[in-house]
Protein backbone atom coordinates (compact mmCIF):
# COMPACT_ATOMS: atom_id res chain seq x y z
CA UNK A 1 0.00 0.00 0.00
CA UNK A 2 1.21 3.23 -0.57
CA UNK A 3 0.09 6.70 0.79
CA UNK A 4 -2.70 8.35 -1.00
CA UNK A 5 -2.12 12.01 -2.09
CA UNK A 6 -3.59 14.59 -0.01
CA UNK A 7 -7.70 14.32 0.23
CA UNK A 8 -8.33 17.25 -1.40
CA UNK A 9 -6.39 15.96 -4.54
CA UNK A 10 -8.94 12.61 -5.25
CA UNK A 11 -11.49 13.29 -7.34
CA UNK A 12 -14.38 10.47 -7.85
CA UNK A 13 -15.36 11.29 -11.58
CA UNK A 14 -17.66 9.94 -14.14
CA UNK A 15 -16.01 9.43 -17.53
CA UNK A 16 -17.81 12.57 -19.20
CA UNK A 17 -16.73 14.25 -16.26
CA UNK A 18 -13.16 13.44 -16.82
CA UNK A 19 -12.87 12.58 -20.91
CA UNK A 20 -15.34 15.77 -21.73
CA UNK A 21 -18.97 14.56 -23.79
CA UNK A 22 -18.96 10.68 -24.68
CA UNK A 23 -20.72 9.42 -27.52
CA UNK A 24 -23.47 6.57 -27.03
CA UNK A 25 -20.71 3.57 -28.15
CA UNK A 26 -18.49 5.31 -25.99
CA UNK A 27 -20.80 6.10 -22.78
CA UNK A 28 -21.98 1.93 -23.05
CA UNK A 29 -18.39 1.02 -22.27
CA UNK A 30 -17.42 3.71 -19.91
CA UNK A 31 -17.04 2.83 -16.20
CA UNK A 32 -19.54 3.72 -14.11
CA UNK A 33 -17.21 5.99 -11.57
CA UNK A 34 -13.64 6.70 -12.03
CA UNK A 35 -11.20 8.04 -9.16
CA UNK A 36 -8.32 10.10 -10.54
CA UNK A 37 -5.38 11.20 -8.19
CA UNK A 38 -3.05 14.13 -9.38
CA UNK A 39 -2.66 17.97 -10.30
CA UNK A 40 -3.72 17.70 -14.30
CA UNK A 41 -6.59 19.50 -15.72
CA UNK A 42 -9.98 17.93 -15.60
CA UNK A 43 -11.54 17.34 -18.39
CA UNK A 44 -8.56 15.89 -19.42
CA UNK A 45 -6.13 17.85 -22.02
CA UNK A 46 -5.81 15.87 -25.62
CA UNK A 47 -4.55 14.05 -27.76
CA UNK A 48 -3.71 11.38 -25.71
CA UNK A 49 -1.93 8.28 -26.93
CA UNK A 50 -1.56 4.78 -24.93
CA UNK A 51 1.66 3.08 -25.24
CA UNK A 52 1.32 -1.12 -24.42
CA UNK A 53 2.97 -3.93 -24.47
CA UNK A 54 4.73 -6.64 -23.02
CA UNK A 55 5.28 -6.88 -19.46
CA UNK A 56 8.28 -9.12 -20.13
CA UNK A 57 9.30 -6.66 -23.21
CA UNK A 58 12.52 -7.49 -24.80
CA UNK A 59 15.60 -4.58 -24.95
CA UNK A 60 14.76 -3.18 -28.07
CA UNK A 61 10.83 -3.13 -27.93
CA UNK A 62 11.93 -1.11 -24.22
CA UNK A 63 14.11 1.36 -26.40
CA UNK A 64 11.05 1.19 -28.68
CA UNK A 65 8.37 2.52 -26.56
CA UNK A 66 10.71 4.90 -25.08
CA UNK A 67 11.47 6.36 -28.22
CA UNK A 68 7.97 6.61 -29.00
CA UNK A 69 6.87 8.22 -26.05
CA UNK A 70 9.46 10.93 -26.06
CA UNK A 71 8.48 11.66 -29.65
CA UNK A 72 5.05 12.27 -29.16
CA UNK A 73 5.74 14.20 -25.75
CA UNK A 74 7.64 16.79 -27.61
CA UNK A 75 4.62 16.79 -30.19
CA UNK A 76 2.53 18.07 -27.10
CA UNK A 77 0.98 14.36 -26.92
CA UNK A 78 -0.02 12.79 -23.24
CA UNK A 79 1.08 9.86 -22.98
CA UNK A 80 -1.53 6.92 -21.36
CA UNK A 81 -0.37 3.63 -20.18
CA UNK A 82 -1.14 0.78 -17.23
CA UNK A 83 1.64 1.18 -14.83
CA UNK A 84 2.63 -2.78 -15.58
CA UNK A 85 6.11 -3.74 -15.86
CA UNK A 86 8.03 -3.71 -18.88
CA UNK A 87 6.51 -1.57 -21.96
CA UNK A 88 3.93 0.64 -19.77
CA UNK A 89 7.08 1.41 -17.53
CA UNK A 90 9.33 2.34 -20.30
CA UNK A 91 6.56 4.35 -21.67
CA UNK A 92 5.66 5.90 -18.77
CA UNK A 93 9.50 6.63 -17.71
CA UNK A 94 10.39 8.24 -21.19
CA UNK A 95 7.53 10.53 -21.15
CA UNK A 96 8.68 12.30 -17.30
CA UNK A 97 12.27 12.16 -18.63
CA UNK A 98 11.22 13.72 -21.93
CA UNK A 99 9.13 16.61 -19.61
CA UNK A 100 5.75 15.14 -20.89
CA UNK A 101 2.56 14.23 -18.81
CA UNK A 102 2.25 11.16 -18.34
CA UNK A 103 -1.65 9.05 -17.02
CA UNK A 104 -1.33 5.89 -15.91
CA UNK A 105 -4.66 3.81 -15.46
CA UNK A 106 -4.38 1.21 -12.78
CA UNK A 107 -5.84 -2.01 -11.88
CA UNK A 108 -5.61 -1.50 -8.58
CA UNK A 109 -7.04 0.81 -6.56
CA UNK A 110 -5.50 4.36 -5.78
CA UNK A 111 -3.18 3.62 -2.65
CA UNK A 112 -2.35 -0.19 -3.78
CA UNK A 113 0.46 -0.77 -6.26
CA UNK A 114 1.12 -3.22 -8.81
CA UNK A 115 3.83 -4.48 -9.35
CA UNK A 116 5.67 -3.17 -6.16
CA UNK A 117 8.66 -2.01 -7.72
CA UNK A 118 6.68 0.76 -9.24
CA UNK A 119 5.50 2.02 -6.43
CA UNK A 120 7.75 5.33 -6.83
CA UNK A 121 6.82 5.61 -10.07
CA UNK A 122 2.92 5.46 -9.47
CA UNK A 123 3.75 8.10 -6.65
CA UNK A 124 5.49 10.39 -8.89
CA UNK A 125 2.95 10.13 -11.37
CA UNK A 126 -0.26 10.62 -8.67
CA UNK A 127 1.69 13.74 -7.34
CA UNK A 128 3.04 15.63 -9.94
CA UNK A 129 0.59 14.24 -13.18
CA UNK A 130 -2.34 11.61 -12.93
CA UNK A 131 -3.11 8.41 -11.82
CA UNK A 132 -6.49 6.75 -13.01
CA UNK A 133 -8.30 3.85 -11.43
CA UNK A 134 -11.90 2.38 -11.69
CA UNK A 135 -11.56 0.49 -8.08
CA UNK A 136 -12.59 1.96 -4.82
CA UNK A 137 -10.14 2.00 -2.01
CA UNK A 138 -10.41 -1.55 -0.65
CA UNK A 139 -11.26 -2.76 -3.40
CA UNK A 140 -9.91 -6.53 -3.88
CA UNK A 141 -6.98 -6.78 -6.24
CA UNK A 142 -8.38 -9.25 -8.49
CA UNK A 143 -6.70 -10.62 -12.22
CA UNK A 144 -9.66 -9.49 -13.98
CA UNK A 145 -9.03 -6.03 -12.59
CA UNK A 146 -6.35 -5.61 -15.27
CA UNK A 147 -8.53 -7.02 -18.53
CA UNK A 148 -11.50 -4.19 -17.66
CA UNK A 149 -8.85 -1.48 -16.59
CA UNK A 150 -7.44 -1.91 -20.50
CA UNK A 151 -11.02 -1.17 -22.00
CA UNK A 152 -10.68 1.62 -19.60
CA UNK A 153 -7.42 2.50 -21.14
CA UNK A 154 -8.57 2.36 -24.49
CA UNK A 155 -11.45 5.60 -24.02
CA UNK A 156 -9.10 7.50 -22.04
CA UNK A 157 -6.98 7.58 -25.22
CA UNK A 158 -7.51 9.29 -28.36
CA UNK A 159 -4.81 6.33 -30.34
CA UNK A 160 -2.86 3.27 -29.10
CA UNK A 161 0.28 1.91 -29.93
CA UNK A 162 1.37 -2.16 -28.99
CA UNK A 163 4.68 -2.12 -29.29
CA UNK A 164 5.50 -5.93 -28.12
CA UNK A 165 3.21 -8.71 -27.48
CA UNK A 166 2.43 -12.26 -27.35
CA UNK A 167 -0.71 -14.14 -28.95
CA UNK A 168 -1.94 -14.07 -24.90
CA UNK A 169 -0.73 -10.63 -23.92
CA UNK A 170 -3.13 -8.99 -22.12
CA UNK A 171 -2.19 -5.76 -24.19
CA UNK A 172 -4.36 -7.59 -27.14
CA UNK A 173 -7.42 -6.90 -25.06
CA UNK A 174 -6.81 -3.37 -25.16
CA UNK A 175 -5.82 -3.41 -29.29
CA UNK A 176 -9.87 -4.74 -29.64
CA UNK A 177 -11.45 -2.66 -26.88
CA UNK A 178 -9.82 0.64 -28.86
CA UNK A 179 -11.11 -0.97 -32.35
CA UNK A 180 -14.34 -1.72 -30.69
CA UNK A 181 -14.68 2.23 -29.70
CA UNK A 182 -13.62 3.67 -33.01
CA UNK A 183 -10.03 4.41 -31.79
CA UNK A 184 -6.93 4.02 -34.23
CA UNK A 185 -4.73 1.09 -33.04
CA UNK A 186 -1.37 1.21 -34.02
CA UNK A 187 1.15 -1.95 -34.49
CA UNK A 188 4.63 -1.54 -34.13
CA UNK A 189 6.39 -3.12 -37.54
CA UNK A 190 8.55 -5.59 -36.32
CA UNK A 191 5.43 -7.29 -35.28
CA UNK A 192 4.20 -7.75 -38.31
CA UNK A 193 7.62 -9.58 -39.65
CA UNK A 194 7.45 -11.99 -36.48
CA UNK A 195 5.09 -15.39 -36.84
CA UNK A 196 2.57 -14.03 -34.76
CA UNK A 197 -0.94 -14.02 -35.89
CA UNK A 198 -2.87 -11.71 -33.97
CA UNK A 199 -1.41 -8.80 -35.52
CA UNK A 200 -2.49 -9.48 -39.21
CA UNK A 201 -6.31 -10.14 -37.55
CA UNK A 202 -5.85 -6.63 -36.19
CA UNK A 203 -4.93 -5.17 -39.60
CA UNK A 204 -7.87 -6.70 -41.17
CA UNK A 205 -10.44 -5.01 -38.65
CA UNK A 206 -8.63 -1.60 -38.99
CA UNK A 207 -5.39 -1.64 -37.51
CA UNK A 208 -2.35 0.37 -38.96
CA UNK A 209 1.32 -0.83 -39.13
CA UNK A 210 3.44 2.10 -37.50
CA UNK A 211 7.43 2.49 -38.91
CA UNK A 212 7.64 6.08 -37.41
CA UNK A 213 6.54 7.73 -34.23
CA UNK A 214 4.87 10.93 -36.05
CA UNK A 215 2.84 8.83 -37.78
CA UNK A 216 0.41 8.08 -34.96
CA UNK A 217 0.24 12.52 -35.31
CA UNK A 218 -2.20 12.07 -37.98
CA UNK A 219 -4.85 11.15 -36.67
CA UNK A 220 -4.79 12.86 -32.91
CA UNK A 221 -7.17 15.53 -32.37
CA UNK A 222 -5.79 18.96 -31.72
CA UNK A 223 -4.41 19.93 -28.90
CA UNK A 224 -7.15 21.16 -26.75
CA UNK A 225 -9.62 21.23 -23.65
CA UNK A 226 -13.46 20.42 -24.19
CA UNK A 227 -14.49 23.04 -21.98
CA UNK A 228 -17.43 21.36 -19.94
CA UNK A 229 -18.95 22.02 -16.22
CA UNK A 230 -18.00 19.47 -14.02
CA UNK A 231 -20.14 18.61 -10.69
CA UNK A 232 -17.86 18.37 -7.83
Amino acid sequence: MIRPPAKQRISTLTADQLLGPLNDVERKYAPVRLYAAGPMQIPLPRPRAAIIGSRKASEKALDVASEISKTLVKKKVIIVSGLAEGIDTAGHRAAIDAGGKPIAVLGTPLDEVYPKKNALLQEEIMQSHLAVSQFAFGYPIQRQNFVIRNRTMALIANASIIVEAGETSGSLHEGWEALRLGRSLFIWTDLLKSSLNWPKRMLRYGAFELTNPEKVLDVLPSAERILIKIAR
